[in-house]
């Protein structure tokens, strides 16, 4: 009876060792992301128009925790613009256009936890933070002569991110990720690589 029960719980032990060494995301593993982001918490205000988040980020796992999984610590920088065009008319016959633009660049330090017990080889899925300084540039531009401004850089924030998401694997480099969060954006899509 003894040994049964040291041969099930050495089993049990090593099918946990293997499927923690199988999965996508481990100690010591680097993947850098690409991608896109779509909706935003950054800025207030009515914008006639908004880009995307255009973003790069980096992942070290750094350490293992209790329970199957680890943690990742690593970078991010990220550029978003807001614009807001309108025409005014002044009588008797002048009709001007304003464009008012906001550019934001995001510096930021993000950690997330991957959860490993899905004993599959190609999903990683995660969750985490974001710290961030969001570097703020203002622009002005008007047809009326009589008023013009440069721009400068305004209201630099530090923001806080949360973020769930998930990477599949296509192959054992290459992979497809989305986010869903609160902060920089609502909906991250784009391509990771692990090496």
């Amino acid at each position: 009876m003894k040994k049964t029960t040291i041969i099930i719980l050495f089993a049990s032990f090593m099918t946990g060792v293997i499927n923690a060494q199988d999965a996508p995301f481990q100690i010591g593993t680097n993947v850098i992301s690409a991608g896109v982001g779509f909706g935003s918490a950054i800025g207030s205000g009515s914008y006639s128009s908004q880009t995307p988040v255009i973003q790069v980020h980096y992942e070290h796992g750094q350490w293992a925790v209790g329970g199957p999984g680890v943690i990742s610590i690593g970078g991010y920088l990220g550029f978003l613009s807001h614009k807001y065009e309108y025409d005014y008319f002044v009588p008797p016959s002048f009709n001007y256009s304003v464009t008012d633009k906001w550019s934001y660049t995001i510096i930021g330090v993000r950690s997330a936890y991957h959860y490993n017990a899905l004993k599959n080889d190609k999903f990683d899925v995660y969750g985490g933070l974001m710290l961030s300084y969001d570097i703020n540039h203002y622009s002005y531009e008007s047809t009326d002569p009589y008023y013009q401004y440069s721009g400068g850089a305004n209201n630099n924030t530090i923001s806080l991110t949360g973020f769930v998401g998930g990477r599949y694997f296509f192959s054992t480099n290459w992979a497809g990720y989305a986010e869903l969060g609160y902060g920089v954006s609502f909906l991250n899509l784009g391509a990771s690589y692990k090496f």
